[in-house]
């Protein structure tokens, strides 16, 4: 329930993110920013989803955040030397469009997780 609620919420800075951009950019620019949502929206629902299938604080759930930024990095990488061959979209608001839209899911990220709720499992101190 929670892989749900969170790719809804992650809906929903795409959707805001797009709108916003098309009240400022011209159509290519919203084209980029528009297809920046499309790639992250999945790459990042994916990676939230491995990490609530691991218990918070343990090996899994760490290789998980760790994969999930590795993947995240190199999808950023990869888009940038892409966009040098697709002449459609503009670098710089698809390439914004993608760290920004990976870095506000990212930071959505523990409110889903209910990291909140495990705290006393995750503070040494509380023990």
């Amino acid at each position: 329930m929670r892989i749900l609620w969170y790719a809804s919420a992650c809906a929903a800075v795409v959707a805001v993110g797009v709108t916003g951009a098309a009240a400022v950019l011209d159509r290519a620019a919203v084209n980029g920013v528009l297809a920046a949502g499309v790639v992250a929206l999945p790459i990042q629902v994916a990676g939230f989803a491995l990490m609530v299938r691991a218990p918070a604080g343990s090996n899994a759930f760490l290789a998980a955040w760790v994969g999930g930024t590795l993947v995240r990095l190199l999808v950023v990488g990869v888009t940038g030397v892409g966009l040098v061959a697709l002449p459609d979209l503009p670098p710089a608001p698809t390439l914004l469009g993608l760290v920004a839209f990976f870095f506000v899911m990212l930071l959505m990220e523990p409110l889903f997780l209910g990291l909140g709720e495990n705290k006393a499992m995750l503070d040494p101190r509380s023990r």
